[in-house]
């Protein structure tokens, strides 16, 4: 089988990610890459060896590659819309950044085109290929843990806590669409469907602690509109109660994740600092601690590689589709109606 054609739109940091992801795998090989920066793509071009033709300005001129295969859009928010429509409207497979969209309105857009013109994609809900949540989803598809009764989970992070951090497009709801709720909350939201359902109903708190930030270009200051954090309590599908908390200033926090879903024979603590954990406590056993237990091998997976595997025919099921990220869209855009109107909101 011949290796994949894989080009990458967006030259930030995510894109080391998807890079690695394809020279890790023996099934693709970075044809392309695209940027609106010049001077980033040519660095870029450069570092990662890529020909002159194969480097893009404008995404669309890639997109119209025939050789090109697929690609993955880790742009800014609020190009997700554009990009992922015209990847559609070319045939071209993708897989795409979270969120979707800066709103469900353009969420459910992206949703109909590829419900009219069936496409492989995938959302990068990367937390999904973490080990421990794979084996988190067997052991509650299993009954282990009974009825599930309570999710508890918080994503937490320090980095915004530098106010010397100029406003960047994650700051800016206009480019962003929402603040630390889309840039982690959303993660969450999508575990903990992926893990026991759809969130129902919410009520919101959040707020900006930073309200400006200096220009990138150094000249004067720009207003900071997204949240900095956001706390939310929820109803989840057959009943179940949850609680989320997220923040960018969690002083000391790097990467803090973690998710308690408690049942009414049993219990899970996934965790993800500096490396993915899984504690469980089963009501059949005599020990009255948390245990942490061993991952079975089938539950480790690479995102980059599941893309792939969809592509070529051997998904497993588990991926992300474009109504998972509709759905995730929804529920953001419920949250920011809650703490935006201070009430309880129906997610729909």
């Amino acid at each position: 089988m011949r290796k994949l054609k894989v080009g990458i739109i967006g030259l930030g940091g995510i894109a080391n990610f998807h890079r690695e992801g394809i020279l890790a795998s023996p099934d693709a090989e970075l044809w392309s890459i695209s940027d609106c920066n010049p001077e980033l793509l040519e660095r870029r071009r450069k570092e990662w060896d890529i020909p002159s033709s194969r480097a893009y300005l404008q995404y669309e001129a890639m997109l119209q590659d025939p050789e090109l295969d697929a690609v993955t859009i880790g742009t800014p928010n609020f190009n997700h819309y554009e990009i992922a429509k015209l990847a559609i409207e070319y045939g071209k497979p993708f897989a795409l950044e979270k969120p979707v969209a800066l709103n469900a309105e353009e969420a459910v857009r992206l949703k109909e085109l590829l419900d009219r013109s069936p496409l492989s994609h995938m959302v990068c809900f990367s937390y999904r290929y973490k080990s421990a949540v794979r084996y988190a989803k067997q052991l509650i598809e299993e009954g282990r843990l009974g009825t599930i009764r309570h999710v508890y989970s918080q994503y937490l992070q320090g980095w915004a806590i530098d106010e010397e951090i100029p406003l960047a497009w994650r700051f800016r709801k206009s480019l962003s669409g929402s603040g630390a709720l889309g840039d982690l909350g959303s993660h969450i939201l999508d575990l903990t469907r992926f893990l026991v359902g759809d969130t129902r109903r919410v009520l919101a708190d959040a707020d900006t602690i930073v309200s400006e930030r200096k220009l990138p270009d150094g000249e004067g200051k720009g207003e900071v509109d997204v949240d900095d954090y956001c706390h939310v309590l929820s109803r989840i599908e057959s009943g179940i109660s949850s609680v989320m908390t997220i923040s960018r200033f969690a002083y000391g926090r790097g990467n803090d994740q973690r998710i308690e879903v408690y049942g009414s024979k049993g219990a899970l603590v996934y965790s993800l600092e500096e490396r993915d954990t899984l504690q469980v406590k089963f009501a059949e056993e005599k020990d009255t601690h948390f245990r942490e237990v061993a991952i079975p091998d089938e539950c480790r997976r690479g995102q980059m590689q599941a893309f792939f595997d969809l592509l070529n025919g051997r998904g497993d099921g588990k991926d992300a589709t474009m109504e998972d990220g509709y759905r995730n869209q929804l529920a953001v855009d419920a949250i920011i109606r809650s703490f935006t109107e201070q009430k309880w909101m129906d997610v729909e």
